[in-house]
């Protein structure tokens, strides 16, 4: 242990408050300086440390608000950017569901249009045909009316050049050969 010495001529009752042996009034000088320290602290440096700290969790807390509602606007922004697109996937059906129908729509007028055509094809060949068919009928029957009458001519020894007759004489012969083939 530390024994408080006496300071030379100093009296015997001073004593007991120097136990550490510390100059008593570096002690009292040293808590000045502390108080004017600790005053100078708490007037002048400790305010601005509360103001800069405050700013700071201000900026913070303001930073935080600013991301809190950039990440609002940012979801507000997607939700309706999911709705667009909702709405185009649902368009883009809807034109393709349209593009369908008009196609089957194109391809049934098409199919009906090439019917009519083929229709009308088919009608004029068989009406060209019936118009050869007659043409060529004309030509037999004129044909076979000439054989007719000089095959009769050799048969029956005459001549049977006569127009009036060989008119009557064919249309008969014809007319029973028509009558032959329909039955």
């Amino acid at each position: 242990m530390y024994i408080a010495q006496e300071a030379p001529g100093a009296p015997a009752e001073h004593a007991e408050y120097n136990v550490l042996g510390v100059p008593l009034a570096e002690v009292i000088v040293g808590l000045i300086a502390f108080g004017v320290l600790l005053f100078v602290l708490t007037k002048f440096v400790f305010p601005r440390m509360e103001s800069m700290f405050q700013q700071r969790v201000e900026a913070i807390e303001g930073g935080l608000v600013k991301a809190e509602k950039a990440q609002a606007e940012a979801a507000a922004l997607l939700s309706q950017y999911k709705a667009q697109l909702a709405e185009a996937r649902t368009e883009a059906a809807r034109i393709r569901d349209e593009a369908r129908a008009d196609a089957e729509g194109i391809r049934t007028d098409v199919l009906a249009k090439a019917r009519e055509e083929s229709d009308r094809i088919i009608a004029a060949g068989r009406e060209q045909l019936a118009g050869e068919r007659a043409s060529i009928v004309r030509e037999l029957r004129t044909e076979m009316g000439s054989l007719a009458v000089s095959l009769a001519g050799k048969i029956v020894g005459e001549s049977l050049e006569d127009e009036a007759r060989r008119r009557g004489t064919v249309e008969r012969a014809l007319a029973d050969l028509e009558t032959a083939g329909a039955r």
